[in-house]
Formats: C-alpha cells, structure tokens, sequence
C-alpha cells in the first residue's frame, strides 16, 4: 500500500480482470438472446450468428480494452451493464424484425458502431473531465441552439405529433438528444460557481426553508425553456426531461428541499395550466390527446390519432404474465413503434414481468454506479456531471417505462440502450464514457510525494501564507 493509501486507509484496486469475465456474462445475454429469436421464430439459429458474434465481440472488446489503458481505474460494473442492455435490445429489435419484413437490428448495430466510436474518443481525447468546466457557458448556449434546430422551416420534421427532430441528408436526427448531455455539464459548472448563493434561505413554510426570491432567476429561465418545448415541440417527455435533470441538480448542489418544492411546483402549475388554456382554445391537441389517451385508453382506441399503441402494449404485458411467452411466440409486433417507443411492452410479453424487472435492475446499476462515483469523486464539478447524468438515466427509463405501464401519459422518449434510435444510442454511449472518465480520475490513488517534494510544498504553501 503507498504512503497515500495507507493515509487514507483504502486504495482502489483497477478490477479490469472482474469487467472482462462480466463482459462475457454480458455478451452471453446478447447473443444468447440472439440466437433464442431465430430458435424461436424460424427454428433455426440464424445464419448470421457467427459475423454478428464476431462484430459485437470486437466493439465490446474494443471498449474494454481501451478502458483498460487510459481509465484502468474505472468503475468495472458500468460497461458489462451497457453492453447486455445494447446487446438485449437489438435481439428483441431482430426479434421485430422478423415479424415485419424490416431492417431495424442491422442499421441499430451499425449506431452501436458509431456509438462505441465516440466512446473510445471521448476516453482517448478527454484525459481530465474537469477541462470541461472552462466551457460552461458555451455547451449551455450550444445545447439552447440544438433545442431550437427542430423548429427551423425546412430542416425540422414532425413524428408522431412531437416536433423533435431534425432531417438532413436524408438522415434523420433527435438533437435533444445531444443536448441532455451538454445540459448536464453547463448546469454543473454554473451550480459550482453559484451553489452558495442558492443555498441561501429564504422565508419558512411548513418546515422547509424555500429559496430567496432574488435567487429564482435560474430555475424561471429553465422552466420557460420546459414549457416552451412543451408548447412549440409538444413533446412532454423532453419538457419533464431537462427540467427535472436541473431541479435534481440544484437540489444536490445546495441541499435546500425547498427548490424542489419551489420547481415542483411550477412544472405541474404550468403544465396544468397549459393544459386547461388548450382546451379552453383547442390549441395543443397532441398534448390533449395524449392526456384523453391516459384517461381512458379504451374509449379512444378506433381513433386517429388513438389509444391503439397504448392498449395493445397493456394486453401484451398482460398476456407475457410472469415468465413470457417465449420469443417468437407472441405477437409483440401488433404495437406500432414496438421497436422503438414500446420496445419494453415487447420484452414485457415475451419475457415477461420477469425480464422487465431484470431491465429494470440494470438500470438501477447504472444509477447506483454513477452516483457512488459522485460520491468518491474529489471535485464538486465532477460530483454534479455523475448525479445530472444518472438523473438522466433514472428519469428517461421512469418516463418511458411509466407511459408503457399507463402511470403517465405518454411520451417520445426512448429506452437508453435497448430501443431502436441511432441519436439516442450515441448519446448514451458518450454519457458512459463520461462516467468512466470521472470514476476513474475519482478511483485512481493520489500520487506519492517524496520527503523533499512534501518539504519543498510546504516551503511553498507557508510563503504564499506570509505573503
């Protein structure tokens, strides 16, 4: 143990050897689930296995060998977890692919390709993660700008209702998506700078000491920006999304349970208050419907638009029961989007209630892994990026697993890793990296100071007192 560790009393071990055997186990649910689809549907294994075990054998081992040389310390559990979810997902997306004559798996593997890609830069390019706080301001500002792309005439697009993303060269592309990511960071940086002047109290009501009313100025500005993509993009999975992420974030950074109450508060007021003025005027009608739709799905199921996603994905989980109906032995391909929105109602049918909540588990992996990295993380800067950025996480499986499940209406997120989408699977792969980065700068022992070296500091520090 070095001099450092036996300060402290604890050192990390690297554990890359327990990431490579949980990297087997992984892809031993992606491929075994791969193979289980053509069992199951064609009774036959598929007769890509071998190049498809092949591709994504190298992406998961290219990942984890770069982690090994440039982030050796980083948390071993976080890339095994991805890797089966990423895997899961385009078995089941295979799984769809069968049943309707499409192409979904091939082109999501060549996203994972690209995916993998920026996570291996951003591990190679970004050695110190708090280089990022120099650019607050300027991937707050950016992340503004790509909010706004989707409703610029000619290069936004509308799907499904939602004015979320954009077209260009014939590809399609959700920048919301990049934008959670810039967000989180630009909240960090501004929250470390400012979280002392927030934390400050206010007035006391009921126990809790709300914020001071000169202090607001922040969470007003995110709050106009939530309903504003509530109102011009109509997409109240987004809107939920980066607001939540921040009211999270402030609540972290000042340790007031007052600005959730105070954030809380505003969203549901606005949004309720949205809702009654739309119908009052009979503007708004997607967030209309989809209201009506959570309401009463039944009564809306022969409409256009209707409750028919919705209601079929409940009578697949329903019928999945507890064990599933094996695959290729339900119909999970009768639920519009199955591969995408409700990709969870598929698994839910032909795994059932246990696989979900198996999903579910990785999920709160990933959670557990980033917030106990912001907790042995040594800056403030890199605590606030791990805690946004496993808010981002928890919230989009919440949202998109609850309006599944019918406990929130519905909305256009999609599920990290296991739904079908190239900008959200990207998106994600770069948050893990990030992860990675900061758990292993917060692992990796502090180095050793020699006698003179710890003499000559000291020198230092006592002349810089004088002076």
């Amino acid at each position: 143990m070095t001099q450092t560790g036996a300060f402290l009393g604890f050192v990390h071990r690297r554990r890359r050897g327990a990431e490579l055997f949980l990297l087997v186990l992984a892809l031993a649910v992606g491929l075994g689930a791969y193979a289980a689809v053509g069992l199951g549907v064609e009774g036959t294994i598929p007769a890509d296995i071998v190049g498809y075990s092949g591709w994504l054998a190298v992406l998961v081992i290219t990942a984890h060998v770069v982690i090994r040389f440039t982030a050796p310390y980083a948390d071993p559990v976080l890339l095994p977890v991805v890797a089966a979810l990423n895997g899961l997902g385009l078995a089941v997306i295979h799984r769809l692919d069968l049943a309707d004559d499409t192409t979904f798996a091939r082109q999501q593997l060549i996203w994972m390709t690209l995916g993998v890609a920026l996570f291996v830069g951003t591990l190679v390019f970004l050695r110190d993660h708090r280089v990022l706080q120099r650019l607050t301001y300027t991937l707050g500002l950016t992340a503004i700008l790509l909010l706004l792309l989707p409703l610029v005439p000619g290069l936004g697009t509308s799907v499904n209702g939602a004015q979320i993303w954009i077209r260009l060269a014939g590809f399609s592309f959700q920048p919301g998506e990049v934008a959670k990511v810039l967000l989180v960071i630009a909240f960090a940086g501004y929250l470390v700078l400012h979280r002392d002047a927030l934390a400050l109290a206010g007035r006391r009501v009921l126990f809790v000491d709300l914020p001071r009313g000169r202090d607001l100025g922040p969470i007003l500005v995110m709050w106009l920006v939530s309903l504003g993509i509530l109102v011009f993009q109509r997409d109240l999975g987004s809107s939920l999304l980066f607001f939540g992420i921040f009211l999270v974030m402030l609540y972290v950074a000042t340790e007031r349970p007052g600005w959730l109450l105070v954030g809380g508060t505003m969203f549901f007021g606005g949004a309720g208050l949205l809702y009654y003025v739309s119908v009052a005027t009979g503007s708004l009608a997607h967030i209309q419907n989809r209201v009506a739709i959570w309401l009463d799905p039944m009564a809306y199921y022969d409409e256009t638009p209707g409750s028919g996603q919705l209601v079929e994905g409940l009578f697949g989980l329903a019928w999945g029961g507890l064990i599933g109906r094996g695959f290729g032995n339900g119909s999970p391909e009768r639920v519009p989007y199955a591969e995408s929105d409700f990709i969870v109602a598929s698994i839910g049918e032909e795994l059932g209630l246990t696989g979900v909540i198996a999903v579910i588990l990785l999920y709160g992996f990933i959670v557990e892994r980033a917030l106990r990295a912001a907790l042995v993380c040594r800056d403030g800067f890199g605590k606030l990026v791990c805690v946004g950025l496993a808010g981002v996480v928890a919230m989009q499986v919440f949202v998109v697993i609850g309006g599944v499940t019918r406990l929130i209406p519905l909305t256009g997120l999609t599920t990290p890793f296991l739904s079908y989408g190239g900008s959200s699977l990207v998106a994600n792969w770069v948050i893990i990296a990030l992860l990675l980065r900061i758990s292993d700068q917060a692992r990796r022992p502090a180095p050793t100071l020699s006698a003179d070296d710890a003499d000559s500091e000291a020198t230092q520090v006592v002349k810089a007192v004088r002076s």
